[in-house]
């Protein structure tokens, strides 16, 4: 596939077929996630793969700030991603100064680079994948174990796409979202 192509076709699924996404298929979504750049090259973002049927089930019921939307795709997935970073690292120089005046946000840059990276490298294996930004963190840690130097920054669900994508929906112009200083 042309990364052009995987750019414009990738969609947000949230409906999966039963076909099992298998720990061989994520780990070559998770090898070529890894190139995914970050501050200074800290590579801080960590993928927790959950697959367990009856723990997905608790994260959906009791993780989601009961935003049903997201616990019904959560149930429906193959696999729950939970993407989480290193904290104290990215924006931050050695002596645990910042390095710009976006202080710690540098994490959620990372995060998303990481993110969008994992969905794209998951649409070139055929699989489905959605973001998910409603959760409690510290309900998700009750289920999981998290290392407390990490915190999660969203939830990916995946799995092979129930039904064929639609279209993308329309995209403002390049003129309505840009501005060239010349």
């Amino acid at each position: 596939m042309k990364l052009e192509n995987g750019i414009k076709e990738r969609r947000s699924i949230r409906k999966y077929s039963e076909r099992e996404v298998t720990e061989d298929t994520i780990r070559e979504i998770l090898d070529l996630s890894r190139f995914s750049p970050s501050w200074k090259n800290t590579q801080v973002v960590r993928y927790h793969i959950i697959k367990n049927r009856d723990m997905k089930e608790k994260i959906a019921k009791n993780c989601v700030l009961s935003f049903d939307f997201n616990a019904k795709t959560i149930v429906r997935s193959n696999a729950l991603v939970i993407i989480s970073v290193v904290k104290d690292t990215s924006g931050y120089e050695k002596d645990g100064s910042f390095s710009t005046s976006q202080q710690d946000r540098w994490e959620m840059f990372d995060a998303g680079i990481a993110t969008q990276t994992f969905c794209l490298a998951a649409h070139l294996k055929g699989v489905g994948s959605v973001i998910l930004g409603v959760f409690d963190e510290e309900k998700i840690r009750q289920y999981i174990d998290i290392p407390e130097n990490e915190k999660v920054t969203n939830l990916i669900a995946i799995g092979y796409p129930l039904d064929q994508p639609k279209s993308a929906p329309p995209r403002k112009s390049v003129e309505e979202i840009s501005s060239f200083v010349l």
